[in-house]
């Protein structure tokens, strides 16, 4: 259940990512439903990515995404065919999710 499937595309200088994070995403609303506490809610919280050791994206999220949920951004001025972005996530309890998308 464990990782990021990703994309990223050199177009005009400018590389597009698309990254799909699989994941359940279960919000405390949901939590609190299923098993009558809040404690057992878990989603993805942050996802940092890097091309060269240099970060390119860092967000923040919450738990207002869907189940398997996907990402797209775009960054300029670095990356060239051939180069791989790494793409980390956390998830609330902490467990890390990671991924490579080589620059096509």
């Amino acid at each position: 259940m464990a990782g990021i499937k990703a994309k990223a595309k050199l177009k005009n200088g400018s590389v597009s990512v698309k990254a799909m994070i699989k994941h359940p995403m279960m919000t405390y609303n949901m939590a609190e439903k299923k098993t009558g506490s809040r404690d057992n809610a878990n989603f993805i919280t942050h996802l940092t990515a890097t091309l060269n050791g240099e970060v390119v994206a860092d967000m923040s999220t919450s738990q207002f995404l869907s189940k398997n949920p996907i990402f797209k951004f775009q960054f300029k001025g670095i990356g060239a065919k051939g180069d791989k972005v790494e793409l980390v996530a956390v998830d609330l309890k902490g467990k890390t999710y990671k991924g490579k998308a080589k620059i096509k």
